[in-house]
């Protein structure tokens, strides 16, 4: 297993997740670390 996945920024909660075999096609369209975010894209929190 690679030790330096990439990570992003979830743009709904801030924290911080790294790269998933699973979003390996899509991984520049990713916005959201889980669909718990994605269903909750309205209420943005700000840090």
């Amino acid at each position: 297993m690679p030790k330096n996945l990439e990570s992003k920024i979830c743009i709904v909660c801030n924290i911080p997740f790294n790269w998933r075999k699973k979003w390996e096609k899509n991984w520049a369209e990713v916005k959201y670390c889980s669909e718990r975010c994605r269903r909750n894209k309205k209420g943005r929190r700000q840090i």
